[in-house]
C-alpha cells in the first residue's frame, strides 16, 4: 500500500507499507523533509512498523515520537503528518490529480442562491451525478452569512444591517459570520468526494484544501500562511477563514471567504463582536482583524480571481465548467424552501 501527504506549508511525506495479520508490516518512509539526526529514520520506521492496522493518526502520532531519539529535528513534517500519510495508505486515498476538476465562475446571483449552490453542487458530487468542482462566487447584494449553529441574535446588528444595506442569511456550515459587502471579498467553494481527504483529521482536511490557494496568494507577492483552525493569514493580519459541510452520501463542502476591501467600522457596526471573542486574537480592535487584499497586491478584485483560477487550474489540470438549469432549478427550489424561511434563519434564535 503506498500513501502520500503534502503537509501544507511543508515537504511531501510518502509511505509505503503491508498489512499482514491485522498489522502494519514493511513499513518505510520517504519524502523531500529534512531529519536529523540521519538514523532517526529507522527509528520511525520500527515505530510504525507492527501497529494495529486500526490506529489511527493520532496514535501512529504518538508511537512515531515516542521513538524519536532526544534532540531529534523534524524540518518540513510531522509526527502528525505521518501518521496522516499512513492513514491515507491504507484507505488508498486518491490524490488531486486522480479527478477531473472543472471550475465554475459564472453571473452574480443572491447570496441565498450562492448557499443553495453550495449544498445542491455538495450533493451532486457526494452522488457520483458532477465532477468535483472549484466555484468562486459572485452575488449582486450585501449580506451577513452567519454559520449553521451561530446565534442570530448574539452575532448580528439588525440595526446596523440595515443602515448598511446587509442582508441577513444563515448556511449549512459551521463557523463563524462572513460579512459580504458587494464587491469587496472574494469567495469560493469547492465541492469535493469524502475520499479525497480520506485519513485525516477534521483539522488536517482544511489545510489540507486551501494549499492551493496560499500557492496563489504567494505567487501575488503576499507572504499567506494557514492558521489552525481555519484562518488564512498574512505577516500583516488576517486575509480570510473557511468552514466545511460534510454530507451523510460522501460530499464534501469547503469554501472560504477572503477579505479584498473590508471596511472595519463597518463590521463593528453589523457584527456583534465582543472582547471574549477578540481575546485570542491578540488585539482589542475589531476593525484591525482583517487585512484586505487589495492593500497588500494594489491589483483589482478581478485580477486577484484570476490568479486563484490560473493557480488551481495549473496545479489540478482543471478545465471550465458550468452550472447546468437543472442545478440551478434545484437551488432556486431549496432557496424557497429553505434557505430564504424564518425557520432557518433562527434556527438558533
Amino acid at each position: 500500500m503506498h500513501g502520500e501527504y503534502k503537509v501544507p506549508g511543508g515537504k511531501l511525506v510518502v509511505v509505503d507499507l503491508e498489512v499482514r495479520g491485522g498489522k502494519i508490516a514493511d513499513f518505510h518512509l520517504a519524502g523531500d523533509f529534512f531529519l536529523e539526526p540521519d538514523d532517526a529514520l529507522l527509528d520511525i520506521d520500527a515505530a510504525v512498523n507492527g501497529l494495529p492496522v486500526e490506529s489511527d493518526a493520532g496514535a501512529i502520532a504518538a508511537a512515531v515520537r515516542a521513538a524519536l531519539p532526544e534532540g531529534a529535528q523534524l524540518l518540513g513534517f510531522t509526527p502528525e503528518s505521518v501518521g496522516t500519510a499512513v492513514r491515507r495508505a491504507l484507505v488508498t486515498a486518491p490524490g488531486w490529480r486522480d479527478f477531473a476538476w472543472e471550475i465554475v465562475h459564472e453571473k452574480a446571483m443572491s447570496p441565498r442562491m450562492n448557499l443553495a449552490l453550495d449544498e445542491v453542487l455538495t450533493t451532486r458530487v457526494g452522488d457520483g451525478r458532477r465532477a468535483p468542482t472549484l466555484r468562486i462566487w459572485e452575488w449582486d447584494e450585501s449580506a451577513v452569512v452567519i454559520g449553521s449553529f451561530q446565534s442570530y441574535r448574539n452575532e448580528v446588528d439588525p440595526e446596523g444591517a440595515a443602515r448598511h444595506g446587509f442582508d441577513v442569511v444563515r448556511r449549512i456550515s459551521g463557523g463563524g459570520a462572513m460579512l459580504m459587502a458587494a464587491g469587496s471579498i472574494v469567495t469560493y467553494s469547492l465541492y469535493v468526494p469524502a475520499s479525497l481527504v480520506a485519513g485525516m483529521t477534521f483539522a488536517d482536511s482544511y489545510a489540507f484544501l486551501d494549499e492551493w490557494v496560499l500557492q496563489a496568494l504567494r505567487s501575488l507577492g503576499i507572504e499567506a500562511v494557514y492558521q489552525p483552525l481555519n484562518d488564512i493569514a498574512s505577516p500583516s493580519g488576517k486575509i480570510g477563514g473557511a468552514a466545511q459541510k460534510r454530507l451523510a452520501n460522501g460530499g464534501v463542502l469547503h469554501h472560504a471567504t477572503l477579505s479584498y476591501d473590508m471596511d472595519g467600522q463597518v463590521m463593528t457596526e453589523v457584527l456583534r463582536i465582543g472582547r471574549e471573542k477578540l481575546s485570542d486574537k491578540g488585539t482589542t480592535s475589531a476593525a484591525k482583524r482583517v487585512d484586505p487584499l487589495k492593500r497588500q497586491t494594489g491589483l483589482p478584485r478581478d485580477a486577484i480571481i484570476e490568479q486563484l483560477k490560473a493557480t488551481f487550474t495549473s496545479l489540478y489540470n482543471a478545465e471550465a465548467g458550468r452550472i447546468t438549469d437543472e442545478e440551478y432549478a434545484e437551488a432556486e427550489a431549496l432557496v424557497a424552501s429553505k434557505f430564504a424561511t424564518d425557520a432557518w434563519l433562527r434556527r438558533v434564535p
